[in-house]
């Protein structure tokens, strides 16, 4: 089943990128597209509409925290999801203050990974 909602996965970091899309995969989404800095993300956001990014604090050219007026700009419908291993309170508050409806500590599980998508999506069925 084709459960259209599409997520955009925004980390400088390969490797994270990629763990983090093959466990979308898993849970059975399909529209997933990945950007490495705050320039690609803000130009996805631009060119498509996504439902979910997950977005890492720190990008080489930009502080995530900072994107996330921009994103919510572009489409206020967003679900942006902060990802970072500093995990501190007030990294998170400041997130979630500016807008972030959902922070992920890095490492993180695939389990952790559905939880956030059922927060959203409690319908979706998820593998």
């Amino acid at each position: 089943m084709d459960q259209q909602i599409s997520i955009l996965i925004v980390d400088d970091v390969g490797t994270v990128r990629s763990f983090l899309h093959q466990t979308l995969m898993h849970l059975g989404i399909d529209h997933v597209r990945e950007a490495s800095t705050a320039t690609q993300c803000i130009t996805a956001c631009e060119e498509q509409h996504f439902d979910i990014v997950f977005l890492d604090i720190e990008l080489p050219d930009g502080d995530g925290k900072e994107l996330i007026a921009e994103i919510n700009k572009i489409n206020e419908n967003i679900n942006v999801v902060m990802v970072s291993a500093h995990s501190t309170v007030d990294n998170v508050k400041d997130a979630i203050e500016r807008g972030a409806k959902g922070f992920v500590v890095k490492p993180f599980s695939p389990k952790k990974i559905a939880a956030m998508l059922k927060k959203f999506y409690p319908e979706l069925e998820l593998y």
